[in-house]
């Protein structure tokens, strides 16, 4: 595929080829296209070639990315052919690319696959947020399950008074009789014990 752009200020004579192949895989069982190499020419001759990855798509579907570049800060799909060409010089980004080779109809394109991976930054962003309120809502959930009420813990702890027996002439000496609306009462002086009143 050959795009001619003609006379560009300095450049004389400017195109842009891209070369595509179709390719027939047996585990897919359907062809596929891919863009293998872009070239740039100028003045009429070679002048710069990037070596395609990446960009290849079922030969009924066509292919989109946003950025096809050869910058790393857009994924770098396009690679200088080797590391002493003048590619290195060049500096290739095209926005919203979208193209397609085969089963071309009514000059339109076909579904796109997209060079957009299923864990763009977004989409893992959004993965990891779901995943914390994932665990904050079991974490809540627990508590709640294993929350009790608090009357069950309430419950009358103390141990039961204890008081030791006395000899019949020891109470003599510790009671003394109290008068107090006519029933007869007895207090039991000894520090030892707490007041008792019978």
């Amino acid at each position: 595929l050959s795009l001619k752009f003609g006379d560009i200020g300095n450049l004389k004579g400017l195109a842009i080829r891209l070369l595509l192949t179709t390719s027939y895989y047996q585990l897919s069982i359907q062809n596929w296209f891919s863009l293998h190499r872009l070239q740039l020419l100028y003045n009429h001759s070679e002048q710069a070639t990037f070596n395609a990855t990446r960009i290849y798509a079922p030969a009924s579907y066509s292919f989109h990315c946003e950025h096809v570049s050869s910058l790393q800060r857009y994924d770098a799909l396009l690679i200088p052919s080797s590391a002493n060409d003048v590619s290195q010089l060049w500096e290739v980004t095209f926005i919203d690319f979208q193209i397609q080779s085969f089963n071309i109809q009514e000059g339109r394109f076909a579904y796109a696959k997209d060079c957009a991976s299923f864990f763009s930054p977004a989409i893992l962003m959004g993965l990891v947020m779901s995943l914390i309120l994932l665990l904050v809502l079991a974490y809540a959930l627990h508590m709640l399950i294993h929350l009790k009420s608090l009357d069950r813990h309430y419950e009358c702890k103390a141990s039961p008074a204890y008081f030791a027996q006395m000899k019949e002439n020891d109470m003599g000496d510790e009671k003394e009789p109290l008068r107090s609306c006519g029933n007869e009462s007895y207090e039991l002086r000894s520090q030892q014990f707490c007041k008792i009143y019978i």
